[in-house]
């Protein structure tokens, strides 16, 4: 990551939360070299785990020791993302990591869920001046989430969940449930 973007207005307002512009030449730079990172991450052997490991610490932000991400793998900037020990995730697993993501222990991701921290105005006249401002998400420790899941801005998921497959996570979701469904909603209590 380019040190004088991170020390950036630009870079300073989008990870706080504040409306910025999309368009910085600083941010398109960044996202398109992380684009040329991921691609070589990408064509990486799956049987070069070593390889694999080895890119995804370099790729994000924080990780533990053993983390894995089938490829193909995603993602805006990657120093956004951090994730716990143990952490797994499929194929086609996609973070716009504009804001921070942070991934507990335990993790397990089906494939192609999609977390977004980006959001946009519906103004017109801003969304066409490429004005956003981005929402953290936070996800804790031993959650599963299963195929095709959708994970919106801003969003607190507690420990111990159980997402359903093909569910759209719009709002925060307390500890020991599982919840499925569009919007998703608790159909049970772990504990």
């Amino acid at each position: 990551m380019n040190a004088e973007l991170l020390n950036s207005d630009v870079w300073q307002d989008m990870i706080s939360g504040r409306r910025y512009a999309a368009n910085d030449p600083r941010l398109i730079e960044e996202i398109n070299h992380m684009k040329d990172v991921l691609q070589d991450y990408n064509n990486l052997r799956p049987t070069d785990l070593a390889a694999r490991s080895a890119m995804l610490k370099n790729i994000l932000g924080k990780t533990g020791e053993r983390v894995m991400i089938v490829q193909p793998f995603f993602c805006d900037y990657g120093t956004n993302i951090e994730v716990g020990e143990d952490f797994f995730a499929n194929f086609n697993f996609t973070v716009l990591d504009e804001a921070k993501v942070r991934i507990g222990r335990n993790a397990f991701i089906g494939p192609n869920v999609g977390i977004y921290t980006a959001c946009h105005p519906l103004e017109p006249a801003e969304r066409n001046r490429q004005i956003e401002w981005a929402e953290p998400v936070t996800i804790g420790d031993n959650v599963w989430i299963g195929g095709g899941v959708t994970i919106c801005p801003g969003v607190v998921i507690g420990d111990n969940v159980v997402i359903g497959a093909g569910s759209v996570v719009v709002k925060d979701i307390e500890s020991d449930v599982v919840v499925v469904g569009n919007p998703a909603h608790v159909v049970k209590r772990l504990k």
